[in-house]
């Protein structure tokens, strides 16, 4: 099972980070997300490899960015 991480910029409270994980969660083939809002970092779990283009779309629809 694939595990990626990336950086998310721009959350400040823990309605941010149910966000993030609410938009990366309807991708299909994400198995869990897990954000840890004091660094930004966020981990996703999918029965598969995720185009990071998805996870950029889904983090932009939360309001916010991923960082590069």
């Amino acid at each position: 099972m694939p595990t990626t991480t990336y950086t998310v910029t721009g959350m400040t409270c823990g309605h941010c980070v149910s966000s993030v994980k609410t938009e990366i969660g309807k991708i299909d083939g994400v198995t869990s997300v897990d954000v840890d809002l004091a660094s930004g970092g966020v981990r996703v779990g999918s029965t598969a490899p995720i185009a990071e283009a998805d996870i950029v779309a889904a983090v932009d629809e939360a309001g916010y960015e991923v960082a590069v």
